[in-house]
């Protein structure tokens, strides 16, 4: 998998990776060319090719690229002492970035979406990611001692999908600020 790398420092393959991740994000996967990433990345469109040699490898770099954010997250939330002050900083961390939700929706659900309706084996490889968001949930839960820990952490994906969705078609962050604050509480009556 690749590694996320920020910025003109990173090699090539890394900024045309990380610069993929964001530009199908904002446009998705239909409406992104080869082109748009390069420039993100500040590549020549040429050297696209050396990297990559189809778009659907991008995507799956793009895949690639949450996949390394997200296990960087969990692996800080990994580090604070109790599951449920974990399970609130991921919801915390959700809330923070309202306004991009509210802009592009959340770059995962949003990706997922648009890759399920493809069957080539991109919509597995995001769907993964969904799962081991879901399997650390489950986990948290699971330390707090709830029998109904797989059930808990399906209600809490679920939550912030659907919060995600909305923010994004009312364009309104502050709705994803007050399921977050619900959340919040919903995770200390359950602690």
């Amino acid at each position: 998998m690749t590694n996320s790398v920020k910025g003109a420092g990173g090699g090539k393959r890394e900024r045309l990776a990380t610069a993929a991740a964001k530009v199908l994000h904002e446009q998705g996967v239909e409406k992104t060319t080869l082109a748009d990433i390069a420039r993100e990345a500040d590549v020549p469109v040429g050297n696209v090719y050396y990297y990559f040699k189809t778009k659907d490898q991008l995507v799956e770099a793009a895949i690639d690229e949450h996949a390394g954010a997200l296990r960087g997250l969990l692996d800080r939330l990994d580090g604070m002492p109790g599951p449920a002050e974990r399970l609130k900083a991921l919801v915390r961390g959700w809330v923070d970035q309202r306004d991009v939700a509210a802009r592009y929706g959340c770059p995962t659900g949003t990706l997922a979406s648009e890759l399920d309706k493809r069957a080539d084996g991109l919509d597995q490889a995001v769907a993964a990611l969904m799962r081991e968001l879901l399997d650390w949930m489950e986990r948290q839960f699971a330390a707090l001692g709830r029998a109904d820990a797989r059930e808990l952490a399906v209600a809490l994906l679920s939550s912030y999908q659907g919060i995600s969705l909305l923010t994004n078609t009312l364009r309104d962050p502050a709705l994803m600020k007050a399921e977050g604050d619900r959340l919040e509480r919903w995770i200390d009556g359950l602690a």
